[in-house]
């Protein structure tokens, strides 16, 4: 085939900036048009060559096609994980954290294994540090476990309500890698869909979904281990 001097190097300069050195599917087309105008009569394209071409052409509007309906296929299924994270609202979610919220109900307190451990103990402190109750926990298996807290302190007596936080303390069963972290229950009282990334908004402030560790109806649980 006879190259046309000046349409294909323009055409592929043009090309080349405006598209990052990428050949689109209109610049392929445009130079195929453009090659064919061109022609030499006394010497055509070669069937052979321009039967590739318009194999590739064909192959290109696939591909083409292809990344239109993923890209359609992905906007739709974010748009409906966004949508049912609303569902959320009311419900109770567990993050990692160590602040929460007492009430006049019980809480559950969580706590996440990772590794081995001999024994966990968890010391609720008050707002000020200081330690006003203290939970055994009999679950030491790694993975998420919570244990119901009926609001009282060490002595028996009702606390009042207020910002409590959970330190945990461990029992080395020599394994160094070990780690025990705290996980409390917060109820979302909204969602915010401003970004690409759905926030959870909740008492104790907002977290990704990807942060929570579950979701439960809005009343306090007998005390389970996951």
């Amino acid at each position: 085939m006879t190259t046309v001097s000046g349409i294909t190097s323009s055409t592929t300069s043009a090309t080349a900036t405006a598209s990052n050195n990428t050949l689109g599917q209109d610049e392929f087309l445009t130079l195929l048009v453009a090659q064919l105008q061109n022609q030499d009569p006394l010497n055509p394209a070669d069937a052979t060559e321009f039967t590739s071409q318009l194999a590739q052409y064909s192959q290109l509007e696939q591909l083409f096609n292809l990344n239109d309906s993923m890209d359609q296929l992905t906007a739709a299924q974010n748009s409906s994980e966004r949508i049912s994270t609303l569902s959320l609202i009311g419900q109770d979610v567990v993050v990692e954290g160590s602040d929460f919220t007492l009430k006049e109900d019980a809480v559950q307190i969580g706590y996440k294994v990772d590794g081995t451990v001999a024994g966990i103990d968890i010391a609720i402190q008050n707002s000020t540090g200081k330690t006003v109750a203290t939970l055994s926990a009999n679950d030491c298996e790694p993975g998420n476990h919570f244990i119901t807290w009926d609001g009282l302190a060490t002595d028996g007596t009702p606390l009042p309500s207020g910002s409590y936080s959970i330190v945990i303390n461990t029992k080395s069963s020599g394994d160094a890698t070990a780690t025990v972290s705290p996980l409390v229950r917060t109820e979302v009282t909204g969602v915010d869909l401003s970004s690409s990334d759905p926030m959870i908004v909740t008492n104790l402030g907002e977290y990704k979904v990807s942060a929570l560790y579950g979701a439960y109806n809005n009343s306090i649980k007998s005390a389970t281990s996951e």
